[in-house]
């Protein structure tokens, strides 16, 4: 049951606040919004209206949400992502199932996409969202179904099915570097370049050469494709997923610096929240999927 309408304040009220909260002022959060800070000054004023409380305290040019506020905007948040979600779902399904799915970007491009033409095949109905999210996030209250964990089983409020073993291998562009090498001490003399989320696997592989305790620094980057391109242009060492660099490997654009592939800290994990019964396209979509890794297995 919906409760009374003057509980609800409107929409637009709502989206002013919630900007306003995250930007500080009425006209940055006009210029997100695409009003004049005027509009934006109404829209606020008409939310402490229908609501009868005082959202916020007027310091100079700045604009400061009581602490009730805060609270408040916290949960309007939520509802607002589920809401931009719900009409994600609505029009990417017409009308039909649909399933909204969080990625992370290179598995995602090379192991889940090449994959889900079998399942179009097998679910025409079920219309498709992909978006791609780095760490961890609040499913529900994003509206998502489900999403895609590198890590451990470790996904606060989660079910998990495993996907994928990880391994990695250190590779760089042929000519870029004089190899063969003489032991894995030499890498430690090449550029390395790493992940910044997960700066610990460089350390990790040399303990698996038998040289523990290093944690060696290099060049950082938030993705690995733009590190994959940064190898195969010849800017440094990478140690890269093998699921990543097969095609690269077999047409000589990359080839191995030292020894083979080795696993490495984490797994990729297919999440979903628990204690929710699936909606009909998730429960078809984890059915899909858990077949797949059985039959890659």
């Amino acid at each position: 049951m919906i409760l009374s309408r003057r509980h609800l304040p409107s929409l637009s009220g709502l989206m002013a606040l919630e900007a306003v909260e995250r930007l500080g002022t009425a006209t940055a959060a006009a210029r997100e919004l695409a009003l004049t800070p005027g509009a934006v000054s109404r829209a606020l004023q008409e939310v402490e209206g229908q609501l009868g409380v005082t959202l916020l305290i007027r310091d100079r040019q700045r604009l400061r949400l009581t602490p009730a506020a805060r609270e408040y905007v916290a949960e309007a948040r939520r509802a607002l992502g589920l809401l931009s979600q719900a009409g994600l779902r609505l029009r990417a399904g017409g009308g039909g199932e649909s399933l909204t799915l969080a990625i992370l970007p290179a598995f995602g491009m090379h192991w889940l996409a090449p994959r889900l033409r079998g399942f179009r095949a097998r679910e025409p109905g079920i219309a498709l969202t992909l978006a791609t999210r780095l760490r961890p996030f609040d499913m529900e209250a994003e509206g998502f179904d489900a999403a895609i964990h590198y890590g451990r089983a470790d996904w606060p409020g989660a079910e998990h099915l495993l996907l994928m073993e990880e391994e990695v291998l250190p590779v760089c562009a042929p000519g870029a570097f004089a190899l063969p090498l003489a032991g894995p001490a030499a890498v430690l003399d090449l550029p390395l370049l790493q992940i910044e989320s997960r700066t610990g696997d460089w350390g990790r592989w040399f303990a698996g050469q038998g040289m523990a305790g290093l944690r060696p620094g290099g060049m950082l980057f938030d993705q690995f494709a733009t590190m994959h391109q940064a190898a195969v242009h010849g800017l440094g060492v990478a140690l890269l997923p093998t699921f990543l660099i097969a095609e690269d490997l077999a047409a000589g654009r990359l080839v191995p610096v030292w020894g083979g592939p080795v696993r490495a800290a984490g797994s990729y994990w297919l999440v979903w929240p628990k204690g929710v019964p699936p909606r009909p396209a998730m429960a078809a979509f984890r059915g899909w999927i858990g077949g797949e890794v059985a039959g890659g297995r």
